[in-house]
């Protein structure tokens, strides 16, 4: 990984990237979306994840995270990718026959740091917040995928996004702010 994309201070803020192997639809499925917003909630809760902005798209995911208190925010995010690709794999597990349980069986076959399953691409591409101005871009930039996807015409009607709460609403996640 490159020098670009490493978190180097723990204690700023940083736009992260998930992105699904081969960009598959797993968030399509209710129950995979609910593994990722509960675990979201548990780091939030039990290891000091602070969550700005986000949005789960079906094949990826954005956010806006810093912590408070330990551990640090590589090790949060490696706790979370690793914790949801266990429940998600799970999850998959009962519809072996399904293509994309095959592709990330495959796809962990392929990497040697995996055994046999691989969920997410390797790297989150940390980007770190160094201004309001690159906060708010990358927050608009956040809530306005489900638009650019075409999959709701205003971002606050996407429920899986802190568009609701940058609206006046209340969504699925709790929001630090600035």
């Amino acid at each position: 990984m490159g020098r670009k994309y490493k978190i180097w201070d723990s204690d700023r803020l940083y736009f992260v990237t998930f992105t699904i192997v081969e960009w598959i639809r797993i968030f399509d499925i209710e129950a995979n979306m609910n593994i990722i917003i509960d675990s979201i909630k548990y780091c939030q809760e039990h290891k000091g994840l602070e969550v700005y902005a986000w949005v789960v798209m079906p094949n990826h995911l954005h956010m806006i995270i810093g912590r408070k208190g330990e551990p640090t925010l590589s090790q949060i995010i490696g706790d979370l990718k690793s914790f949801t690709s266990r429940q998600i794999r799970k999850e998959l597990k009962e519809g072996k026959e399904s293509l994309a349980y095959q592709i990330l069986v495959l796809n962990g076959l392929k990497n040697s740091r995996n055994q046999d399953f691989q969920l997410w691409q390797q790297h989150s591409h940390p980007i770190e917040i160094t201004s309001d101005y690159m906060f708010d871009q990358k927050a608009n930039y956040i809530h306005l995928n489900p638009v650019e996807a075409g999959i709701v015409d205003h971002p606050e009607h996407w429920e899986y996004s802190s568009a609701i709460d940058y609206h006046g609403g209340k969504g699925l996640l709790d929001i630090t702010s600035e």
